[in-house]
């Protein structure tokens, strides 16, 4: 009898072309890591934030005075999720909220001094992420991968949703 033929544990053989489908997969695992390390900084933090509350932080400190309802039309996402996400910031000292003048019916939000101390310590980490992340690349590497990635996004159609 001959020696036992273990399938399982061996390298996966390259094939010579990527499909469709690994690619996606790849691009679908970079994003897992770039995001698992922008937050793995502030997961110890008191202040810890999810990827949704980064994103309505993010939006508040590029469109101060914005209200709900912009951004849920920005986001496309469901009204109700943003409220309790709006709620929840608000709660924790991360979002102020002023009534609009025009309308009193209408919230003006902007972040707190917390939130834009704790949204720059997340931009922070996403450059040094981005940095790591292309580390050795060349000027003209990270322009042919910037032009490669914008065709998959135009291949895909127009991104409807508005989301970030």
């Amino acid at each position: 009898m001959g020696k036992p033929i273990d399938n399982v544990n061996q390298p996966v053989a390259k094939t010579p072309q990527a499909s469709g489908d690994e690619l996606l997969e790849l691009v679908h695992r970079v994003m897992h890591q770039v995001r698992s390390q922008q937050y793995q900084a502030l997961r110890d933090d008191p202040q810890a934030l999810t990827h949704m509350e980064s994103k309505v932080l993010g939006y508040f400190s590029r469109a101060p005075g914005s209200t709900q309802s912009d951004l849920v039309q920005h986001s496309g996402r469901d009204k109700a999720q943003l409220a309790r996400l709006i709620k929840g910031l608000r709660e924790r000292g991360l979002l102020d909220a002023q009534a609009d003048a025009d309308d009193r019916r209408n919230l003006r939000l902007d972040l707190t001094a917390t939130g834009r101390a704790l949204q720059r310590s997340l931009q922070q980490r996403t450059r040094q992420v981005a940095t790591r992340a292309v580390a050795g690349f060349s000027a003209a590497e990270r322009e042919q991968l910037r032009t490669l990635l914008q065709r998959v996004h135009d291949n895909l159609g127009p991104d409807d949703s508005g989301r970030n």
